[in-house]
C-alpha cells in the first residue's frame, strides 16, 4: 500500500485516479506529476515500486503544497479577511456564502438547519364570536 503525505491511497485503482485522494490534487495536476516522474498513468497503486513512490514523494514535496501546508495556508488566507474586516472576512465570521451567491432561499450548508416559525407563547389562538 502506497502511503504519501500521511494518506493510504487506494491499492487497486491506477495511479491517476489514486493520486486525487491527497487534498490540493487534482486530475489534472496527478496527470502532470506522473508525466514529470515518468510514470504511466494506467499503472495500479499495488503496483508501484519503491523507487516510483519516492520519485512521486520528491516531486510532491520540493514543487507542490499538500494536505497540512495546504491547509494551513487557506485557514490563514481565511483568518487574514476576518482580521482586516473586509466583506469576505464578514461573511466567513458569520457564515454566509462568501461569493456572493443568493440567501433569501437556499445556501442551506452555510446557514444550517431551517430554524423554523417559532410557536406563540399565549397557547392556541382565541376562538372569535
Amino acid at each position: 500500500m502506497a502511503r504519501i503525505a500521511g494518506v493510504d491511497l487506494p491499492k487497486h485503482k491506477q495511479i491517476a485516479y489514486s493520486l486525487p485522494y491527497l487534498y490540493g490534487i487534482g486530475q489534472k495536476l496527478a496527470k502532470e506529476l506522473l508525466l514529470k516522474a515518468n510514470i504511466p498513468p494506467t499503472k495500479k497503486t499495488e503496483e508501484l515500486t519503491e523507487g516510483e513512490i519516492k520519485r512521486i514523494r520528491e516531486l510532491l514535496e520540493t514543487e507542490y503544497k499538500v494536505e497540512g501546508d495546504l491547509r494551513r495556508e487557506v485557514q490563514m488566507n481565511i483568518k487574514r479577511l476576518m482580521d482586516l474586516g473586509c466583506y469576505r472576512g464578514l461573511r466567513h465570521r458569520r457564515g454566509l456564502p462568501v461569493n456572493g451567491q443568493r440567501t433569501h432561499t437556499n445556501a442551506r450548508t452555510r446557514k444550517g438547519p431551517r430554524k423554523g416559525v417559532l410557536a406563540r407563547s399565549g397557547g392556541a389562538a382565541p376562538a372569535k364570536k
